[in-house]
């Protein structure tokens, strides 16, 4: 999948470099939204963007912004994040998408026109075809929608909203899942994910409180104001490489020694670990989200490591401890839960 930011392609060319030129993109299909999550419904989206791209002989585009609207109006109050660009990028990648388009979501960009943004659509992106949610709307004045395109010369696919495959047809919504996600509810999330939640990043240096408890923890950057899921949970990790593929056996690779290797995880190549996402309310710092992975048995140099983590069991909520002696303890306690849990689910 081709990734470029619709600054590059509304770039022209540099007067004082002749070799220069606009990047053209061919003919294609586009959805835009946040896609956040990658959900169902927007699976289903992106399935009718490859079905139509197929009929035409078109390529296959998404637009997404960075950051997503409410971010950029409240970051303050906009809602958890279930998935950061990178992850974006991925799951869009697996599920077919042929080039991505990342409209930086700015004031420039806000006072667009629903004009100005349609004639971006087909003089830039060389769209030839949208498909939309029945109620997507665009422009500063929020005057474009399916019908301004279609009035415009586009062909415009309006997809019908995707709901539950019960008896309570609800929207499959990010919303929901993150409701389910911060309820601790993993399996209802899953669901309407189709896949396991998973959170991707780099480990980053920490302020080795772990350490100093005989509780290390690898520190994942989680490239989001806020995550969409708080507390104790037990994961499995594994190892990405630079293509965000899984490295077989990469972290048991990376242990110090033969002794110490991690314990295995329920999917193939990875170490369980024991998560805590969330502010850390009995250490007195700044509130900063935090996701602090602690793998038993496992000594290795995790820094600058890509790891994604998987979310597989939620035990409790955060808890505040009011000595450093009451969270050693309840990490302790937290951690025999968890390995209890891991035994049963091998048994």
């Amino acid at each position: 999948m081709n990734t470029y930011f619709l600054e590059q392609l509304m770039a022209l060319p540099n007067a004082m470099q002749a070799n220069t030129s606009p990047i053209v993109l061919a003919p294609c299909v586009l959805t835009i939204g946040n896609f956040d999550g990658v959900h169902l419904g927007h699976q289903a989206m992106l399935a009718q963007v490859r079905k139509l791209a197929n009929e035409r002989k078109l390529g296959s585009a998404v637009m997404i912004f960075e950051p997503q609207p409410r971010e950029f109006f409240s970051p303050e109050t906009a809602p958890a994040r279930l998935t950061n660009l990178a992850e974006k990028q991925a799951l869009l990648a697996e599920y077919g998408v042929e080039t991505l388009i990342v409209a930086s979501f700015d004031a420039s960009f806000r006072a667009l026109s629903a004009q100005a943004f349609a004639d971006i659509l087909i003089q830039r992106l060389n769209v030839q075809a949208l498909v939309l949610g029945d109620d997507f709307r665009f422009g500063h004045d929020r005057t474009g929608d399916s019908q301004f395109l279609r009035n415009y010369g586009l062909h415009v696919t309006n997809l019908q909203t995707v709901t539950d495959d019960n008896d309570t047809a609800k929207r499959i919504s990010s919303t929901r899942v993150r409701d389910l996600l911060l309820a601790g509810d993993l399996c209802a999330a899953n669901a309407l994910l189709g896949r396991d939640y998973t959170i991707s990043g780099i480990v980053v240096g920490g302020d080795k409180i772990g350490r100093t408890l005989d509780f290390p923890t690898a520190n994942v950057d989680l490239a989001r104001i806020k995550p969409a899921l708080h507390g104790i949970f037990a994961v499995d990790v594994v190892l990405l490489d630079d293509d965000n593929q899984i490295v077989p056996n990469g972290l048991a690779a990376l242990a110090d020694n033969d002794e110490q290797k991690g314990l295995a995880g329920l999917r193939p190549h990875s170490l369980f670990g024991t998560a805590n996402i969330g502010t850390r309310p009995s250490v007195d710092k700044a509130l900063e989200w935090r996701l602090e992975v602690h793998f038993p048995q496992l000594q290795a140099n995790l820094y600058d490591k890509r790891l994604q983590v998987r979310f597989l069991h939620f035990l409790h909520g955060e808890r505040r401890y009011e000595s450093l002696d009451a969270l050693k303890s309840g990490i302790q306690n937290d951690i025999t839960e968890l390995l209890e849990w891991r035994k049963e689910q091998l048994s």
